[in-house]
């Protein structure tokens, strides 16, 4: 998102420490520890949603008999119905940073330091993956150009 303080043509350095620093600076307002179901509880759910779809499906005459290819149709909902249904729960189960250093027993704040740790790495990574990318960015932002005025 451009700033105020963006200069055309003329890079910006960013060094991954500071905005590492001001994310974790912002951590108590912005940091939000979320649920997050795993594993066999995922596949419980979506076969529960595939077995709801299906029997509903079926009950308004659309079969795998009459509609071969409907198994994509019922995978396809039944995964929108899961996240729909994690999502919501998640998102009413939230803690803040405090709240889980308080959970934790964390006095040392070690939680913030793991984190800063883990945000500077992989804003690195990210800022080096995008720099593999760069020598083919030219093609791709063509169509980003300022339009040639015809006389």
């Amino acid at each position: 998102m451009p700033s105020d303080n963006d200069s055309p043509g003329l890079p910006r350095p960013h060094p991954s420490e500071d905005v590492t620093t001001e994310l974790v600076r912002l951590m108590p307002r912005d940091l939000v520890f979320v649920m997050r179901f795993m594993g066999e509880s995922q596949h419980r759910l979506q076969s529960h949603f595939q077995d709801f779809i299906r029997t509903e499906l079926a009950a308004s005459g659309v079969t795998a008999e009459t509609h071969p290819m409907i198994h994509l149709f019922i995978e396809s909902h039944a995964i929108l119905l899961c996240d729909f249904v994690f999502s919501g729960v998640s998102l009413s189960r939230q803690f803040r940073i405090a709240e889980i250093e308080h959970l934790t027993g964390d006095a040392t704040s070690m939680i913030r330091v793991d984190i800063w740790d883990q945000l500077k790495s992989h804003i690195e990574t990210a800022e080096k993956q995008f720099r593999t990318q760069v020598d083919g960015l030219p093609g791709l932002l063509s169509a980003f150009e300022k339009p040639t005025e015809k006389k």
